[in-house]
């Protein structure tokens, strides 16, 4: 499958991935904004996700090393957005954080498909072992 993408900015590059087995797609920073106890970090990119699909924005494993965690846990491109990809990451060591810097890889596009459904209210719905049970109930 083909994503059409735009460089938005001339220091821009080109979703990477590091290897052929990759899930996500590299995303690097052109720049950055702080704001109180975050940063927004502008890509340069814009994608066409196809339709059908929606564009999921992780953090990179390493992010651990930085003490700061993607403020919405997992971005959502839907498939027709057109605008410029942005990662919003808060602080979480204030004391010891790492920053992105201008040319990091900061975050990464996992592109996959999403299921087209419609809801339906109903009286009941059907019994299972688990049923309501939540936050822990089937065990450690």
């Amino acid at each position: 499958m083909k994503v059409k993408y735009q460089l938005l900015a001339s220091d821009a590059k080109c979703p990477f991935r590091a290897s052929d087995s990759a899930a996500g797609w590299d995303l690097f920073c052109t720049h950055y904004e702080v704001e109180g106890s975050h940063f927004l970090y502008h890509t340069g990119v814009a994608v066409e996700i196809p339709e059908g699909y929606a564009g999921f924005i992780f953090p990179r494993s390493s992010v651990y090393k930085t003490g700061m965690s993607l403020s919405n846990c997992v971005g959502v491109i839907d498939s027709d957005y057109r605008g410029e990809i942005m990662l919003r990451y808060r602080i979480d060591v204030p004391r010891d954080y790492n920053a992105y810097q201008k040319g990091d890889r900061c975050g990464q596009l996992v592109v996959m498909p999403v299921a087209n459904i419609t809801f339906e209210l109903v009286d009941e719905l059907s019994d299972t072992k688990r049923g309501g049970g939540g936050f822990g109930s089937t065990g450690k």
